[in-house]
């Protein structure tokens, strides 16, 4: 009998909401149906809280998510026998004979079928009657646990905002719910592309952490690599698109022990252990990317990739082909027109042909005036072509809009590093 430890307890339970809460929630939705969507959240918070409960007492099973599966599975039997009696006692129930879910209640609860369930619930998410934005928001929110605060986060937009979005989202999935199941032919094509923007912006939430004291949290790119792998592997959806995305998760999941040191700050690129990237990742980043030139023309995902991938393969940091990176980002402009790719085009071009013209692009962009990284960049390029007043400025000011300590971290030790700077308290900074 395993001893009860309430911290360890609850930290596990907080591990396993963000990792099979989505699960949960997929099997019980398919279960009760789309327009059941709440109930079917408010069953696995139940499930949560019960774990938490039972396990500071008698400690963790020794299979803490069959344990969740179990309780989940009971409550929902429970609470459709309490319907069905209710319905009986109001005299509502219709003489037909009961049917069986198909696949059963017990078979929905077997891996495959959770696996399967979930995908249904990804597609489901991507409905074309939802606008993108709350397409992306459901899928974030159901399956890969993200809270109404960090979506606000992600999307750049009030919590309560969010909260409005989530709730009109769901209202909307419920007006035009139909059978959970992963479509074939001309739908398939819109709603999976929506599918790999939703994982990606998971993994990016991972990668790039809003969260104050985490700037990488593992468990939401693992999810979305995850998710992402059981796309490859479905009939339907495993297509070139689907495998350069997986690639490119890949390739960037490979850098991640190098990333921070030992007090978990922030290692620039330059200066990183490349001994300490992961081979095998990359390696299969590299089948991945292998299996997405089966397409007739390379997408958003194929270019971020080859971008990626241009970094892995280079031995050095000096060593790296620029040049090469720059026109792919040149091509994923024209894919991908938006502020944040001319920004990062902008890094390569500096590291091409140097800071000057590089800073003549950033300036010219319009759009990114509250993003903190645009703010960075431009407080990097004028330190490194002699201006530092107004480098001074742009770090205080990307300062001020990140609540990553990481990331703070990193600015205060660029500011402190600029020649002859003045303090961030000083009246005369440029405006």
């Amino acid at each position: 009998m395993p001893v009860a430890v309430p911290d360890a307890s609850e930290r596990l339970v907080a591990h396993l909401f963000r990792h099979e809460a989505g699960r949960l929630q997929a099997v019980l939705a398919r279960w009760l149906g789309l327009h059941r969507l709440d109930e079917a959240e408010d069953l696995v918070q139940d499930t949560l809280l019960q774990a938490l409960t039972v396990w500071k007492v008698r400690g963790v099973p020794e299979q803490p998510a069959a344990w969740l599966y179990a309780v989940a599975q009971r409550k929902t039997l429970d609470l459709l026998r309490r319907e069905q009696r209710y319905r009986r006692l109001a005299g509502q129930l219709a003489p037909a004979p009961e049917t069986t879910p198909d696949p059963p209640a017990s078979a929905l609860f077997l891996a495959e079928e959770i696996t399967d369930s979930q995908l249904r619930m990804l597609f489901a998410c991507c409905h074309p009657a939802l606008a993108p934005e709350a397409q992306l928001a459901l899928c974030l929110k159901i399956l890969g646990g993200l809270s109404a605060a960090e979506l606000a986060g992600a999307f750049l937009v009030p919590a309560d905002t969010m909260t409005k979005r989530l709730y009109r989202a769901k209202e909307r999935l419920r007006a035009v719910a139909g059978p959970l199941e992963v479509p074939s032919g001309a739908p398939l094509t819109g709603r999976l592309a929506a599918v790999l923007k939703s994982l990606y912006l998971l993994f990016n939430e991972g990668y790039n952490s809003a969260h104050p004291d985490q700037l990488i949290r593992r468990e939401l790119c693992e999810e979305a690599l995850r998710l992402a792998l059981l796309l490859t592997q479905h009939p339907r959806t495993n297509r070139p698109e689907t495998h350069a995305l997986l690639a490119l998760l890949c390739f960037q999941t490979s850098r991640f022990a190098a990333r921070t040191d030992a007090d978990g700050a922030i290692v620039l690129l330059a200066d990183q252990d490349r001994r300490r990237w992961h081979q095998p990742l990359i390696a299969q980043g590299l089948r991945h990317l292998g299996a997405a030139a089966a397409g007739e023309a390379a997408g958003e995902f194929h270019l971020e990739a080859a971008i990626a991938l241009e970094h892995c393969r280079a031995p050095t940091y000096a060593a790296t082909d620029w040049p090469a990176i720059g026109r792919y980002y040149d091509q994923l402009l024209l894919l991908k027109p938006t502020p944040v790719v001319a920004l990062h085009r902008a890094v390569a071009l500096a590291q091409a042909v140097g800071p000057a013209p590089a800073l003549a692009a950033v300036l010219a962009l319009a759009g990114l005036d509250q993003h903190h990284l645009y703010h960075a960049v431009l407080g990097e390029l004028y330190a490194q072509t002699g201006q530092p007043a107004p480098a001074a400025r742009h770090l205080d000011r990307a300062l001020a809009l990140t609540a990553s300590r990481p990331e703070q971290d990193l600015l205060r030790r660029k500011r402190a590093a600029l020649p002859g700077a003045p303090g961030p308290d000083d009246d005369e900074l440029p405006q």
